[in-house]
Protein backbone atom coordinates (compact mmCIF):
# COMPACT_ATOMS: atom_id res chain seq x y z
CA UNK A 1 0.00 0.00 0.00
CA UNK A 2 3.12 2.60 0.84
CA UNK A 3 4.21 1.68 -2.53
CA UNK A 4 1.65 2.25 -4.75
CA UNK A 5 0.74 5.82 -2.27
CA UNK A 6 4.27 6.46 -3.34
CA UNK A 7 3.99 6.20 -6.74
CA UNK A 8 0.96 7.87 -7.21
CA UNK A 9 2.18 10.75 -5.67
CA UNK A 10 5.01 11.10 -7.83
CA UNK A 11 2.85 10.58 -10.91
CA UNK A 12 1.04 13.08 -9.58
CA UNK A 13 3.66 15.59 -8.99
CA UNK A 14 5.14 15.31 -12.28
CA UNK A 15 1.69 15.82 -13.78
CA UNK A 16 1.27 18.75 -11.79
CA UNK A 17 4.95 20.63 -13.04
CA UNK A 18 4.18 19.18 -16.44
CA UNK A 19 1.04 21.12 -16.28
CA UNK A 20 2.32 24.47 -14.93
CA UNK A 21 5.17 24.43 -17.67
CA UNK A 22 7.61 24.45 -14.67
CA UNK A 23 9.99 21.60 -16.31
CA UNK A 24 12.13 21.10 -19.18
CA UNK A 25 9.16 18.11 -20.04
CA UNK A 26 7.96 20.16 -22.63
CA UNK A 27 12.09 20.37 -23.73
CA UNK A 28 14.22 23.89 -24.37
CA UNK A 29 16.27 24.30 -27.62
CA UNK A 30 18.87 21.58 -27.04
CA UNK A 31 23.25 22.85 -27.36
CA UNK A 32 23.16 20.76 -30.23
CA UNK A 33 20.85 22.34 -32.18
CA UNK A 34 21.71 25.76 -30.93
CA UNK A 35 25.17 25.16 -32.28
CA UNK A 36 24.69 23.52 -35.32
CA UNK A 37 26.32 24.62 -38.78
CA UNK A 38 23.74 26.20 -40.37
CA UNK A 39 22.77 25.04 -44.06
CA UNK A 40 25.19 26.93 -46.15
CA UNK A 41 27.68 27.59 -43.71
CA UNK A 42 26.94 30.94 -42.66
CA UNK A 43 23.89 33.63 -42.80
CA UNK A 44 23.25 36.92 -44.86
CA UNK A 45 24.54 39.49 -42.49
CA UNK A 46 25.67 41.34 -44.45
CA UNK A 47 21.79 42.02 -46.44
CA UNK A 48 20.48 45.57 -45.91
CA UNK A 49 16.98 44.18 -45.33
CA UNK A 50 15.63 44.62 -41.76
CA UNK A 51 14.62 40.55 -42.27
CA UNK A 52 16.37 38.14 -44.51
CA UNK A 53 14.92 34.77 -45.30
CA UNK A 54 16.63 32.19 -47.30
CA UNK A 55 13.88 29.17 -47.98
CA UNK A 56 15.89 25.76 -49.04
CA UNK A 57 14.25 22.62 -51.43
CA UNK A 58 14.79 20.42 -47.91
CA UNK A 59 12.07 22.15 -46.22
CA UNK A 60 14.03 24.68 -44.28
CA UNK A 61 14.46 28.07 -44.49
CA UNK A 62 17.35 30.69 -42.91
CA UNK A 63 16.45 33.58 -41.08
CA UNK A 64 18.34 37.02 -40.43
CA UNK A 65 16.70 39.36 -38.20
CA UNK A 66 17.48 42.69 -37.03
CA UNK A 67 17.65 42.62 -33.20
CA UNK A 68 15.38 44.93 -32.05
CA UNK A 69 14.35 45.70 -28.68
CA UNK A 70 15.83 43.28 -25.58
CA UNK A 71 14.31 40.06 -27.32
CA UNK A 72 13.03 38.47 -29.97
CA UNK A 73 10.24 35.77 -29.58
CA UNK A 74 9.48 32.75 -32.44
CA UNK A 75 6.46 31.14 -33.02
CA UNK A 76 3.66 29.93 -35.58
CA UNK A 77 -0.15 29.93 -35.08
CA UNK A 78 -2.20 27.22 -34.74
CA UNK A 79 -5.60 26.92 -36.41
CA UNK A 80 -6.90 27.34 -32.74
CA UNK A 81 -5.71 31.12 -32.18
CA UNK A 82 -2.82 29.74 -30.24
CA UNK A 83 0.85 30.13 -30.41
CA UNK A 84 3.21 26.91 -30.86
CA UNK A 85 7.18 27.56 -29.92
CA UNK A 86 8.87 27.47 -33.51
CA UNK A 87 11.68 24.71 -33.67
CA UNK A 88 14.52 26.24 -34.45
CA UNK A 89 18.44 25.30 -34.71
CA UNK A 90 21.68 26.98 -35.69
CA UNK A 91 21.52 29.89 -34.02
CA UNK A 92 23.87 32.72 -34.25
CA UNK A 93 24.12 36.52 -32.79
CA UNK A 94 26.41 38.93 -34.64
CA UNK A 95 27.37 42.18 -32.80
CA UNK A 96 27.75 45.51 -34.90
CA UNK A 97 31.59 45.09 -35.03
CA UNK A 98 30.94 42.02 -37.31
CA UNK A 99 31.87 39.27 -33.77
CA UNK A 100 29.28 36.21 -34.15
CA UNK A 101 28.72 34.06 -31.32
CA UNK A 102 27.33 30.57 -31.32
CA UNK A 103 23.72 29.59 -29.87
CA UNK A 104 25.06 28.28 -26.54
CA UNK A 105 27.68 31.33 -26.01
CA UNK A 106 24.17 33.87 -26.66
CA UNK A 107 22.31 31.36 -24.20
CA UNK A 108 25.06 31.94 -21.50
CA UNK A 109 25.14 35.74 -22.12
CA UNK A 110 21.73 36.59 -22.88
CA UNK A 111 18.61 33.49 -22.87
CA UNK A 112 17.32 31.17 -25.16
CA UNK A 113 14.12 29.83 -23.52
CA UNK A 114 11.52 27.76 -24.80
CA UNK A 115 7.73 27.86 -23.20
CA UNK A 116 4.61 26.31 -24.33
CA UNK A 117 3.99 29.13 -26.82
CA UNK A 118 7.39 30.64 -27.84
CA UNK A 119 11.00 30.32 -28.27
CA UNK A 120 12.08 33.15 -26.52
CA UNK A 121 15.65 34.67 -27.45
CA UNK A 122 16.46 37.64 -24.76
CA UNK A 123 19.42 39.81 -26.66
CA UNK A 124 22.90 39.93 -24.47
CA UNK A 125 23.15 43.76 -24.16
CA UNK A 126 19.62 44.69 -24.36
CA UNK A 127 18.22 47.08 -26.83
CA UNK A 128 21.06 47.24 -29.39
CA UNK A 129 20.89 49.05 -32.54
CA UNK A 130 23.12 47.13 -35.24
CA UNK A 131 22.59 43.51 -33.73
CA UNK A 132 21.41 40.79 -35.33
CA UNK A 133 20.14 36.95 -34.95
CA UNK A 134 19.85 34.45 -37.15
CA UNK A 135 18.65 30.54 -36.88
CA UNK A 136 16.97 27.94 -39.60
CA UNK A 137 13.54 26.47 -39.03
CA UNK A 138 11.10 24.02 -40.80
CA UNK A 139 8.93 25.16 -43.44
CA UNK A 140 7.38 23.42 -46.32
CA UNK A 141 7.83 22.23 -50.04
CA UNK A 142 5.55 25.10 -51.47
CA UNK A 143 5.02 27.53 -49.05
CA UNK A 144 6.50 29.66 -45.92
CA UNK A 145 5.00 31.49 -43.81
CA UNK A 146 5.51 32.79 -40.46
CA UNK A 147 3.67 35.64 -38.14
CA UNK A 148 5.98 39.30 -38.48
CA UNK A 149 8.24 39.01 -35.75
CA UNK A 150 9.99 42.45 -37.00
CA UNK A 151 8.57 44.81 -38.63
CA UNK A 152 10.65 46.29 -41.72
CA UNK A 153 11.76 45.93 -45.32
CA UNK A 154 11.99 41.94 -45.89
CA UNK A 155 13.94 40.52 -48.43
CA UNK A 156 13.15 36.56 -49.16
CA UNK A 157 14.71 34.49 -51.29
CA UNK A 158 12.81 31.49 -53.06
CA UNK A 159 14.13 28.20 -53.22
CA UNK A 160 16.03 27.32 -56.98
CA UNK A 161 13.85 26.56 -59.95
CA UNK A 162 10.78 28.12 -58.07
CA UNK A 163 8.61 31.28 -59.20
CA UNK A 164 5.89 33.03 -57.61
CA UNK A 165 5.10 35.34 -60.11
CA UNK A 166 1.69 33.86 -61.49
CA UNK A 167 -1.64 34.50 -59.30
CA UNK A 168 -2.98 31.54 -57.34
CA UNK A 169 0.03 29.59 -57.89
CA UNK A 170 1.91 31.43 -56.49
CA UNK A 171 1.93 34.63 -54.23
CA UNK A 172 3.82 37.11 -52.08
CA UNK A 173 2.16 38.73 -49.07
CA UNK A 174 2.16 40.95 -48.62
CA UNK A 175 2.79 42.30 -52.22
CA UNK A 176 6.65 42.20 -53.29
CA UNK A 177 7.60 45.77 -54.86
CA UNK A 178 9.93 43.45 -56.91
CA UNK A 179 10.88 39.83 -57.78
CA UNK A 180 14.40 39.48 -59.43
CA UNK A 181 15.70 37.82 -62.24
CA UNK A 182 16.73 34.19 -61.85
CA UNK A 183 19.86 34.86 -60.68
CA UNK A 184 22.85 32.52 -61.28
CA UNK A 185 21.47 30.06 -58.64
CA UNK A 186 18.25 30.01 -60.32
CA UNK A 187 17.05 31.65 -57.46
CA UNK A 188 14.33 34.52 -57.23
CA UNK A 189 14.68 37.75 -54.56
CA UNK A 190 11.07 39.08 -53.83
CA UNK A 191 11.72 42.17 -51.40
CA UNK A 192 9.16 43.97 -49.86
CA UNK A 193 8.94 46.88 -47.97
CA UNK A 194 7.53 48.20 -44.71
CA UNK A 195 6.12 45.30 -43.60
CA UNK A 196 3.90 45.89 -40.80
CA UNK A 197 1.48 42.69 -41.62
CA UNK A 198 0.90 40.64 -38.78
CA UNK A 199 2.49 37.93 -41.20
CA UNK A 200 4.38 37.04 -44.55
CA UNK A 201 3.99 34.61 -47.12
CA UNK A 202 5.43 32.88 -49.68
CA UNK A 203 3.90 30.72 -51.89
CA UNK A 204 5.61 29.47 -54.99
CA UNK A 205 5.62 26.75 -57.81
CA UNK A 206 8.18 24.93 -60.28
CA UNK A 207 7.06 25.98 -63.76
CA UNK A 208 7.51 22.45 -65.17
CA UNK A 209 4.61 21.71 -62.76
CA UNK A 210 2.23 24.09 -64.79
CA UNK A 211 3.26 22.55 -67.92
CA UNK A 212 2.63 19.09 -65.86
CA UNK A 213 -0.79 20.15 -65.48
CA UNK A 214 -1.21 22.39 -68.75
CA UNK A 215 -0.83 18.74 -70.67
CA UNK A 216 -2.84 17.05 -68.04
CA UNK A 217 -5.97 19.46 -68.58
CA UNK A 218 -5.09 19.38 -72.73
CA UNK A 219 -5.50 15.71 -72.52
CA UNK A 220 -8.34 15.54 -69.95
CA UNK A 221 -10.10 18.20 -72.62
CA UNK A 222 -9.40 15.99 -76.04
CA UNK A 223 -11.28 12.97 -73.59
CA UNK A 224 -14.27 15.51 -72.63
CA UNK A 225 -14.76 16.70 -75.94
CA UNK A 226 -14.48 12.41 -77.41
CA UNK A 227 -17.46 11.88 -74.94
CA UNK A 228 -19.23 14.49 -75.71
CA UNK A 229 -19.52 13.80 -79.51
CA UNK A 230 -19.80 10.18 -78.96
CA UNK A 231 -23.17 10.78 -76.75
CA UNK A 232 -24.48 13.05 -79.01
CA UNK A 233 -24.03 10.76 -82.39
CA UNK A 234 -25.26 8.45 -80.35
CA UNK A 235 -28.40 10.31 -79.94
CA UNK A 236 -29.38 11.56 -83.50
CA UNK A 237 -28.45 7.97 -84.05
CA UNK A 238 -31.21 6.64 -81.75
CA UNK A 239 -33.86 9.42 -82.68
CA UNK A 240 -33.49 8.58 -86.59
CA UNK A 241 -34.43 4.97 -85.95
CA UNK A 242 -37.08 6.03 -83.96
CA UNK A 243 -38.34 7.80 -86.82
CA UNK A 244 -37.77 4.88 -89.04
CA UNK A 245 -40.22 2.72 -86.92
CA UNK A 246 -42.76 5.78 -87.14
CA UNK A 247 -42.08 5.87 -83.39
CA UNK A 248 -41.47 9.40 -83.98
CA UNK A 249 -44.85 11.24 -85.29
CA UNK A 250 -45.68 14.97 -84.91
CA UNK A 251 -48.90 15.58 -83.92
CA UNK A 252 -51.10 19.11 -85.56
CA UNK A 253 -52.14 20.51 -82.28
CA UNK A 254 -54.70 22.13 -84.25
CA UNK A 255 -56.26 18.41 -84.58
CA UNK A 256 -57.26 18.35 -80.84
CA UNK A 257 -60.06 20.58 -80.22
CA UNK A 258 -62.25 19.83 -83.32
CA UNK A 259 -64.42 17.13 -82.57
CA UNK A 260 -66.87 17.08 -79.98
CA UNK A 261 -66.43 15.64 -76.55
CA UNK A 262 -67.80 11.63 -76.93
CA UNK A 263 -71.50 11.55 -76.63
CA UNK A 264 -71.91 15.11 -77.51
Amino acid sequence: MLGTRRTRGLLALVLLVTLSGCTGVFGGVSETDLDETPPEGDYEWDADADVHVTIHENTTFEGVYDAEGEELELYRRDGFGGRNPLSVSAVRYQYPNGTVINGTTLAQRGAVDESREAVTIEFPEGDVDGDEVAFTAGSSAKRFALPTFVEGDYEILLPPGRRASLPIFGRVSPAADRLSEPDADDRVHATVSEVTSDSVVAQFYMPRDLRILAVVLSVAGVVTAGGVAYYLRKIRNLRARREEMGLDVDTDDDDFGRDPPPGM
